[in-house]
């Protein structure tokens, strides 16, 4: 049987398998997106698939320690957009 990736979800703090989660990524010149593949270059950071671990991640500035810069509140809105979507 091979071995899942695991990774910790910034809001609730649980590891989980790495499919199970979204990626949000910072590349070289400091974009912040959400990647969808999993795949793209750059510091990344998970989150659960669950509005409630977001907004502790928010409210902790989890994410912002994490990418060592502010986060603008249109990345955040498009994280809610994307869990509410799933």
């Amino acid at each position: 049987m091979k071995n899942l990736p695991q990774r910790t979800c910034m809001g609730c703090n649980s590891k989980k398998d790495k499919k199970d989660l979204i990626r949000i990524v910072k590349n070289k010149e400091g974009v912040i997106s959400i990647d969808k593949t999993g795949k793209a270059n750059g510091r990344g950071a998970y989150i659960c698939n669950e509005l409630e671990c977001l907004e502790k991640a928010i409210k902790s500035k989890r994410l912002e320690k994490v990418f060592e810069t502010k986060i603008s509140e249109e990345i955040y809105e498009n994280l809610r957009g994307v869990i509410v979507d799933k």
